[in-house]
């Protein structure tokens, strides 16, 4: 899936005050190093977050943030018995690759970081895996889709939900064979994620029969979409797509609404948010999307993990927030097996490196995971909702699997 440059000292202050606050936390300073051992003699293993604390993103962004906070504080006994303590350290990217890099690089200098949960957007889980990789410090996307991402085979990047030339084409079979969308419009953010979905979605569109009757380009953080869509009212289109932000996503369907268009709206998992709702009010009745993340509610013991999040942070889950605990349980996990193999030593970066790539069959909340030798999740799914009013989530309406 899915920016803004401010400096690092005020990441820093930001990032500092925010696990301070988080529930069961302690007052960390994101960047600072322990060298792996806490105030009072004991040791200390930390896992980052990486995702939108700030700006458009970030509902989605705190939702991975606290998922990984729920399922840490799940393991945090264990841990204790092995004579470590464990202690989560969110940085705020803003969905900007340049801060993305910027936190990555502190992320490294801290010896006592082990592994990193995130990023959101794809733009900027793919530059700051760069950095990663240089310091062997695995990472688990609980939400980047870009092919991008996996595609170079860096040792690091990981990732649980599916691809976009996965999900792109599920989205396009959904519109042409069950929609019945034969004019179709594709607006994109020209983001990595934005821009790789809609081009995998206009390939499998045209490919079944559909014709592209256009394809614009937007800029995130734009109010203002009347110019794309007067263009698009004079098409006729009788389907839109947008590969894009939940933020740009909802003003698209008020906007499209105000002026009179009447087509059917679906845009990609980075629509699977409260956000929209919020944004476009009642407007969303009837717009689509697919997602890389299935209902929690559904899912077996699904429902009770739902009220213990809602009971924990005051809110209902979002849909990323299940695919980040099972991210950092993953990570904890492979943690756990290389302490175990080394005798309860604090095991290196590169030993749980290759223990996260090494995950096979895993059960979680959300997902089964098992890694290939690229990073990508071979149980990931597609499903597609539909809001069938201005309440978030949208009406389950098909579910794809690879």
């Amino acid at each position: 899936m899915k920016g803004r440059w401010s400096g690092i000292a005020a990441a820093v202050l930001v990032v500092g005050l925010l696990a301070g606050c988080g529930n069961g936390g302690s007052a960390t300073t994101a960047g600072t190093s322990s060298g792996g051992s806490s105030s009072s003699g004991g040791k200390v293993i930390k896992i980052a977050t990486q995702s939108p604390l700030s700006g458009g993103s970030s509902i989605q962004g705190e939702a991975i943030r606290l998922g990984a906070q729920m399922s840490m504080e799940d393991h945090k006994e264990d841990f204790s018995k092995l004579g470590y303590s464990l202690e989560l350290v969110p940085y705020d990217d803003q969905g900007d690759p340049k801060k993305g890099v910027a936190n990555a690089e502190q992320i490294g200098a801290d010896q006592a970081v082990l592994g990193v949960i995130g990023h959101l957007n794809s733009g900027v889980s793919i530059p700051s895996s760069v950095v990663y990789e240089k310091y062997n410090i695995p990472m688990i996307s609980p939400a980047s889709t870009a092919t991008e991402f996996t595609d170079r085979k860096l040792k690091v990047a990981n990732r649980v939900v599916a691809r976009d030339d996965f999900q792109g084409p599920a989205a396009a079979e959904y519109a042409v064979k069950t929609v019945g969308a034969k004019k179709i419009f594709v607006i994109q953010d020209k983001t990595a994620y934005g821009q790789g979905l809609a081009e995998a979605f206009r390939d499998k569109a045209q490919e079944l029969g559909a014709t592209i009757a256009g394809y614009e380009g937007i800029t995130v953080g734009e109010k203002d979409f009347n110019g794309v869509l007067n263009i698009a009212a004079t098409q006729n289109p009788d389907f839109i797509f947008f590969g894009g932000l939940y933020a740009e996503g909802g003003l698209i369907i008020k906007q499209a609404r105000d002026k009179g268009i009447t087509a059917p709206i679906m845009g990609g998992d980075a629509l699977d948010s409260s956000g929209l709702v919020e944004i476009a009010g009642a407007d969303v009745k009837g717009s689509l999307y697919s997602s890389v993340a299935g209902e929690i509610a559904k899912m077996e013991g699904g429902s009770d993990w739902a009220a213990r999040y809602q009971k924990e942070f005051s809110k209902a889950p979002e849909g990323y927030s299940a695919y980040a605990y099972d991210s950092m349980t993953i990570m904890l996990d492979a943690i756990k097996k290389t302490l175990d193999s080394s005798g309860g030593e604090m095991p290196s970066r590169e030993t749980v490196r290759d223990a996260v790539r090494a995950t096979k069959d895993f059960k979680g909340i959300a997902t089964e995971v098992s890694f290939d030798d690229k990073g990508d999740n071979s149980f990931a799914k597609v499903y597609i909702y539909e809001f069938a009013g201005d309440t978030y989530p949208g009406k389950l309406v098909s579910e794809v699997s690879q």
